[in-house]
């Protein structure tokens, strides 16, 4: 490949995950009564992330895996009779 090209693709790959990364930071700024639990006692970041959840496990007490404001896949809760 000539170095141009190479170049080229490599600022198309920066600006891509840069725009991954915002979307990912704004989407998981959630307030701590809000956050819904999405993992398991024990969940680590890699697992978490796997499930498409965020993980901040710095709040004691809250949720440290938990699905993203913008998100629809959210599970309802079912109503046992």
């Amino acid at each position: 490949m000539e170095p141009k090209v190479i170049c080229v693709l490599l600022v198309v790959f920066s600006l891509a995950l840069s725009t991954q990364a915002q979307d990912q930071a704004e989407t998981c700024t959630v307030a701590l009564k809000q956050r819904v639990n999405c993992g398991f006692p024990g969940v680590t970041p890699s697992q978490c992330a796997e499930k498409g959840c965020c993980f901040d496990s710095t709040i004691p007490g809250y949720p440290w895996c938990f699905y993203p404001l913008k998100v629809d896949n959210v599970p309802e809760e079912e109503c046992e009779f």
